[in-house]
C-alpha cells in the first residue's frame, strides 16, 4: 500500500482540499487461507484472554464462519511461506483451532481473510474492538422472531447463538410487544424492565394504553405496570396458597398461569385462574382436617391464612407432658449438643472474613435447620393429648405466611370452658396465647437487636423523669397491693436492681449505636457529679435541686432495662416502647455489620424485595453473599428498614383465670 504524506496547509487551503482517503484494508479483497498458517498477531490491541470460545465454536460449527479475519504478514527469516498474524479477529481463531482439536475441521480448512500490511495492523485491531456497536436488544429480539418463524426451535436458535434457551424465549416474548411501544424502547424512551413488564400481556391495545395514557409517569414504572396487568391475578412466587398447593398441581389441574420470563424467582408468574385456586388450597385443607378430625377433636376448622386476632380469642390447652426416660435424657443431650454446635457454626459463617462459599453456606444452614428440626421431634414424643381434652377442645388447620401447614390443637371456645371446669379436665383453670411460630432469627442475632433495642428504650426514657417515675411505681404497686393484682405478668423494669449497663456493652457492634453514645456521655456525667463514697450519697440526693434529682432518677431508672431476649417473641419492653413513642430507626440502620452479615442470602433478598422492590431485589440472586450484602446496604440506606423483632410491639400474654372470664361481659358479634 503507498503510504501518503500529508504536509501542514493554512486553514483556507485545508478547506478547500479534500482529505486524503485512508483505506487501512477496507479495499482489500476476502481471500482464502489455511488455518494452518494462521497465529496470533502480536499487534492486536485486545491483551485480555478472550471468553465465549466454546460457545462461538458451536456457533461456527452450525452457522459457518459469518465474519471474515484480517491478518498480516510475519516476518519469517527462514525463506518460508510467511505465517499470517491475526490482528482483528481472534476469538474465531480460537474457535477455529478448538474445532480443528476436536477434529471437526482440519488443517486445511479454508478460512476468509482481509490481508493488511504489518504497519496498519494495530489500527485495523484497535478500529475492530472499539468500533463495533452491539445491535439493541429489540432488534436483536425481532431477529429471533424471525428465526422462529422460519421453523426453528427456541433449542436451535439457542444452539446457534450460544445462549440459554430461556434468553431465546425471553427474547421471542420482547419482540411480541407492540411494535410502536418497542420503537419507543429502541429509543431509549423506556427501559428493558419496563417493557419486560408490558410483555406480560400479548395484547398490543392495553400495552399500549398502559404506556401512552398513563396520568402519572410513577405508573411506568415495572411493578406498577405489572400490577395494572395482572390486578385481577395472585402473584404465584408471593402467594402462601401457590406455596401451599404447589404451581404444578394447579397447572395439572388445568390452571393457566401468565408466566414471567424475565423473572429468575421459583414460580415466578400470575394464577389467573383464582376460583380454582382456592378450590385446591381447600381440597387439600379438607383432607387435612378430616385426619386431624378422627384424633379425636370436638371440631376442627380450616383458615386459608393465619388470623392472629381470631386465634388470641380462644383459650389454649396444652398437651400433657410426661419425663424423660434416662436412656431419653441422653439422647435429648446429644440433640440438643448437636443443634448448638451447628447454630455456632453458622453463626461463626456469618461473623466471619473468609471468602463467599455458596455450597458451604447451604450446607450449614440446612444442617442448622435439621439439628433444631431433630431436637423439637424428639421433645415432641413427650407430649400427648388427653380423650377428656380433646373432647371440650378443637383444632384450627391453616396456610402459614410462607405457604406451610399449619396445625394449632387444643384451642378452647369461650362457650365450652364452664363444662371444662365443671368436668374437672386438666388445664381447664388456666389458659394462654398460641405457641410462638418458628423465630426468622438464630438467637445470637436476636441478641444483637434487641440490646439495641434496650439501649434505644433507655435514652428515650432517661429524657422523660415523668415516665420513668410511673414505671417504676407500676413495677412496685403491685407487689404492695398484692390482693389488688393477683397474677403477675412480664415486666421491662428488673427490680432487683440489676444493671443492664455491662450485657449491652457486650455486643460488638454497640460502641456504634447512637444510642449507646448517648447513654455512655450520661453515664460519665453523672459518675462526675456523684460524690466518691456510697456513704456521702443520701446527703448529695437531699441537697441537690429537683431537676438534678429528677434526671438521675430517670437515668437510673433507665439504665434497669433489660429488653435483651434471644427469640424475636413479645417483649415487656414494647409497653415501655410504646409509651415512649420510641422510633427505632432514629437508632439503629441495616447495615452489613449490623445486620446483612448474620443472615443468609435468600434473606437479604426478602428484606430488599420488601423494603426497595423486587426490581431491586432480583439481581442479588445471582450475586455471592458477600457482594449481595454489599448491595444491599447500598440500596437500604435511608429506607427506614427494620427487622421485625424491632418492629414488633406485641405485648406478652398474661395467664387468666378461666372463672374470671367466663364472668366477663360478652362482646358484641
Amino acid at each position: 500500500m503507498k503510504t501518503q504524506v500529508i504536509h501542514a496547509q493554512s486553514d483556507t487551503q485545508f478547506a478547500d482540499s479534500a482529505l486524503p482517503e485512508i483505506t487501512l484494508g477496507g479495499n482489500a479483497p476476502i481471500e482464502y487461507v489455511p488455518l494452518s498458517r494462521l497465529c496470533l498477531s502480536p499487534h492486536n490491541v485486545r491483551t485480555k484472554a478472550p471468553t465465549g470460545i466454546e460457545g462461538l465454536a458451536e456457533n461456527i460449527a452450525a452457522a459457518g464462519l459469518m465474519q471474515n479475519l484480517v491478518v498480516h504478514p510475519m516476518k519469517d527469516k527462514r525463506g518460508k511461506t510467511p505465517e499470517l498474524g491475526v490482528c482483528a479477529g481472534q476469538r474465531r481463531l480460537r474457535a477455529l483451532e478448538m474445532l480443528r482439536e476436536q477434529g471437526r475441521i482440519d488443517a486445511d480448512y479454508a478460512v476468509p481473510v482481509k490481508i493488511v500490511s504489518d504497519a496498519e495492523a494495530v489500527a485495523v485491531s484497535l478500529i475492530e474492538n472499539q468500533q463495533r456497536e452491539p445491535m439493541h436488544p429489540a432488534d436483536a429480539s425481532v431477529a429471533f422472531r424471525l428465526l422462529s418463524e422460519e421453523g426453528r426451535s427456541v433449542e436451535a436458535i439457542a444452539v446457534l447463538f450460544a445462549i440459554a434457551p430461556l434468553a431465546v424465549r425471553r427474547a421471542l416474548k420482547l419482540a411480541s410487544v407492540s411494535p410502536k411501544l418497542l420503537a419507543v424502547y429502541r429509543e431509549d424512551g423506556m427501559t428493558y424492565e419496563q417493557v419486560a413488564a408490558l410483555s406480560l400481556t400479548d395484547d398490543h391495545a392495553v400495552q399500549e394504553r398502559l404506556w401512552f395514557d398513563a396520568p402519572q409517569p410513577f405508573m411506568r414504572n415495572p411493578s406498577n405496570l405489572r400490577e395494572a396487568i395482572t390486578q385481577t391475578e395472585i402473584d404465584a412466587k408471593a402467594s402462601p396458597l401457590v406455596a401451599f398447593v404447589t404451581l404444578d398441581a394447579y397447572e395439572m389441574a388445568g390452571g393457566e398461569v401468565r408466566r414471567d420470563l424475565f423473572s429468575d424467582a421459583q414460580n415466578a408468574g400470575y394464577v389467573a385462574d383464582t376460583e380454582l385456586l382456592y378450590r385446591l388450597v381447600a381440597e387439600r385443607l379438607t383432607g387435612i382436617a378430616r385426619e386431624v378430625s378422627a384424633e379425636g377433636w370436638a371440631w376442627v376448622e380450616t383458615r386459608t391464612k393465619r388470623d392472629y386476632d381470631e386465634i388470641a380469642r380462644y383459650g389454649r390447652l396444652f398437651p400433657e407432658r410426661r419425663e424423660f426416660t434416662k436412656k431419653e435424657k441422653t439422647e435429648h443431650r446429644r440433640l440438643k449438643k448437636a443443634q448448638e454446635e451447628a447454630d455456632h457454626a453458622l453463626n461463626a459463617y456469618y461473623d466471619g472474613d473468609e471468602p463467599e462459599d455458596d455450597t458451604r453456606r447451604d450446607q450449614l444452614e440446612e444442617s442448622a435447620a435439621h439439628a433444631e428440626q431433630a431436637v423439637e421431634d424428639f421433645e415432641a414424643r413427650l407430649l400427648s393429648w388427653s380423650d377428656e381434652q380433646k373432647a371440650h377442645a378443637g383444632a384450627f388447620i391453616m396456610v402459614g405466611h410462607g405457604g406451610q401447614l399449619l396445625i394449632e390443637r387444643g384451642l378452647v371456645r369461650r362457650e365450652d370452658r364452664a363444662a371444662m371446669k365443671r368436668d374437672r379436665i386438666p388445664g381447664a383453670d388456666e389458659i394462654a396465647g398460641g405457641h410462638p411460630e418458628k423465630p426468622l432469627h438464630g438467637k445470637d442475632l436476636c441478641a444483637r437487636l434487641t440490646a439495641h433495642r434496650t439501649a434505644a428504650v433507655q435514652v428515650e426514657l432517661a429524657r422523660n423523669p415523668h415516665v420513668a417515675v410511673a414505671l417504676l411505681l407500676a413495677r412496685i404497686v403491685p407487689l404492695v397491693f398484692r390482693d389488688l393484682y393477683l397474677y403477675s405478668q412480664q415486666h421491662a423494669l428488673i427490680l432487683n436492681a440489676t444493671c443492664s449497663h455491662d450485657k449491652l456493652a457486650k455486643v460488638d457492634d454497640m460502641a456504634a449505636s447512637p444510642a449507646w453514645l448517648e447513654i455512655s456521655a450520661e453515664r460519665a456525667k453523672w459518675a462526675a457529679m456523684l460524690p466518691a463514697r456510697e456513704g456521702q450519697l443520701l446527703a448529695w440526693l437531699l441537697e441537690a435541686g429537683d431537676d438534678i434529682v429528677s434526671n438521675l432518677f430517670a437515668f437510673c431508672v433507665a439504665s434497669l432495662v433489660d429488653g435483651v431476649s434471644i427469640t424475636d417473641t413479645p417483649h415487656a419492653v414494647n409497653t415501655v416502647a410504646d409509651v415512649l413513642g420510641l422510633d427505632m430507626t432514629q437508632y439503629w440502620n441495616p447495615t452489613r455489620a449490623s445486620y446483612l452479615n448474620h443472615v443468609s442470602k435468600s434473606r437479604i433478598v426478602e428484606v430488599v424485595s420488601a423494603a426497595v422492590s423486587p426490581e431491586a431485589a432480583a439481581p442479588l440472586e445471582k450475586l455471592k453473599k458477600d457482594a449481595a450484602a454489599e448491595t444491599a446496604e447500598r440500596l437500604l440506606a435511608g429506607s427506614r428498614w427494620l427487622p421485625e423483632v424491632l418492629t414488633n410491639r406485641e405485648q406478652p400474654q398474661t395467664w387468666n383465670n378461666v372463672e374470671d372470664e367466663d364472668d366477663e361481659t360478652e362482646e358484641p358479634a
